[in-house]
């Protein structure tokens, strides 16, 4: 039996126009984008500026915003340690760093480690429905602060973070807002500067573009400053050094570009491909939750929380027809119950009857129902596995 794939919050097959593109630009174009003193330099520079320009247009920016980067770990830790280290140089008296529990651990990490450096991180918590609380930002924001990192679409429980209501916060404070974006660009509509953004990060392989490359958006005005993570050529506007592979980046550049044009009928889509997955698994499994139901979600993602006597790990186990996850595939070597899921007040047990379900664009009604069909199964088998032999008979 085929694979039914509800992991595409993990990663994304590449769009089979992007691997056209990759495909060719790998075939044509050897150049190195650096080296424009030649024809083969000067197609390979022109390639990479035509994605640049896709990305920005994307998300809103200016194509001299988008610096390129691995992907979104990268773009994360560029954002957050590279505009805190460059504050610091010049002076600045700001060390707070403040972000949120159920953020991407890269950034959770990216915090931590500046307190090894004299900064003062904090990370708040967040409300049940999986939103900070602005009154809880406010009271952090009263310590002077450089930066706050916070996601647009928690890439466990789909929330959309509510920027407009927390971004005023921010800006009031005199701090830089940060967004990892890896989940929300070319989901959901965005406009960096309406979002009162000073620094984003992208990854192409979360909008079916290939893995290996990002980008972080660095707003020009007011100009936002960092300082590079590691030397060398300072390729990307002296920020990222590195050659860049311009077979990857024209594939990111038309994926954001399919993303523009399509992001919104896929949307319509995705919702009504949740909408058949649930009926189908709230009939034949009774007693499922919705993990944040009451909060605006991203329709890619879903957290599902099993009835009382059913773990989700036992029944991924016993559901090798459908690929679907416990939480982030970052955490995933540990096998402990989320702790984004935590973080919104579920208990330890809750956590780990819960399971991350996202389909994509080429997930069809039919597909969701079947693995529905399949999941509840599967439950159903780990409930019979488990019963005592005397409740079996009543």
């Amino acid at each position: 039996m085929e694979e039914l794939y509800f992991d595409h919050a993990a990663t994304t097959p590449c769009d089979p126009r992007v691997l056209a593109v990759v495909t060719k630009a790998l075939a044509q174009e050897n150049g190195n984008p650096h080296s424009t003193t030649h024809d083969s330099g000067r197609r390979a520079a022109d390639m990479v500026e035509h994605a640049r320009a896709h990305v920005a247009a994307l998300i809103g920016a200016d194509p001299r915003e988008i610096i390129f980067t691995s992907g979104a770990t990268e773009a994360n830790n560029l954002a957050i340690k590279g505009a805190a280290r460059f504050l610091a140089a010049q002076g600045s008296p700001r060390k707070r760093i403040i972000t949120a529990q159920t953020e991407h651990k890269c950034v959770l990490e990216s915090v931590r480690d500046l307190a090894q450096e004299g900064f003062d991180p904090v990370i708040l918590p967040v409300q049940p429905n999986g939103l900070v609380n602005p009154a809880e930002l406010a009271r952090a924001l009263e310590v002077p602060t450089a930066l706050v990192s916070l996601m647009g679409v928690n890439n466990e429980s789909g929330v959309v973070q509510d920027y407009a209501t927390l971004a005023p916060l921010v800006q009031q404070a005199g701090a830089l807002l940060h967004a990892d974006l890896a989940q929300a660009a070319g989901k959901i509509a965005l406009d960096v500067q309406h979002m009162g953004l000073a620094l984003a990060s992208l990854s192409s392989h979360k909008l079916y573009g290939p893995k290996g490359v990002g980008a972080l958006y660095v707003r020009r005005r007011p100009r936002v400053r960092l300082q590079p993570l590691f030397s060398g050529g300072g390729q990307e506007r002296g920020v990222r050094s590195g050659t860049l592979p311009g077979f990857l980046l024209a594939g990111f550049g038309e994926a954001c570009r399919i993303a523009a044009h399509e992001q919104t009928q896929d949307a319509a889509h995705l919702a009504q491909v949740q909408a058949a997955f649930l009926a189908k698994l709230q009939k034949m499994l009774p007693g499922v939750h919705v993990n944040a139901h009451n909060a605006l979600r991203y329709p890619g993602i879903l957290s599902v929380r099993l009835p009382q006597d059913v773990g989700a790990q036992a029944v991924l186990a016993a559901c090798p027809g459908v690929a679907a996850s416990l939480g982030s595939a970052c955490s995933s070597a540990a096998l402990a119950p989320s702790y984004v899921l935590e973080a919104m007040g579920l208990t330890r047990e809750e956590a780990a009857r819960s399971l991350r379900l996202s389909p994509g664009r080429f997930t069809s009604a039919a597909e969701a129902e079947r693995a529905a069909e399949l999941l509840a199964q599967a439950a159903q088998r780990v409930r019979a596995a488990h019963t005592p032999p005397e409740q079996l008979c009543v």
